[in-house]
């Protein structure tokens, strides 16, 4: 079974219904997936800006993020100052660094639609 590591508009994408929901669910396959501790904070805001956006949806957005949390996903920590420098060092985010950091710390693909961390997980 392949190892990745998720982000969050990845996960987003597929347990909000987004409009990649469908390649989301196919690039994940059935790998082992694994995440720093920040996704699960990054899918509920997602959660809370779309509940914001349709109150009248409140139930399935929760819903969503309760089966988002449900998915067996190794939740690993990561070293706050090696992602420092490697945030410096890609022109990335802190958050994005995270999960750039999880992958390059475990020598697995970082599955992500987000173009700039992609581009960066390949330099990397």
């Amino acid at each position: 079974m392949p190892v990745k590591v998720v982000d969050a508009s990845l996960m987003g994408a597929w347990f909000f219904r987004e409009s990649r929901a469908t390649e989301a669910f196919q690039l994940l396959g059935d790998a082992e997936l694994h995440a720093p501790y920040l996704l699960a904070f990054e899918l509920t805001s997602i959660a809370q800006r779309k509940t914001v956006e349709k109150p009248e949806k409140a139930q399935v957005y929760a819903e969503a993020l309760r089966m988002a949390f449900s998915l067996p996903i190794s939740w690993d920590d990561v070293d706050h100052l090696a992602v420092l420098r490697l945030a410096l060092e890609a022109n990335l985010t802190t958050y994005d660094a995270c999960y750039l950091y999880l992958a390059l710390k475990l020598g697995v693909p970082l599955i992500t639609f987000d173009e700039r961390l992609a581009r960066a997980s390949k330099i990397m």
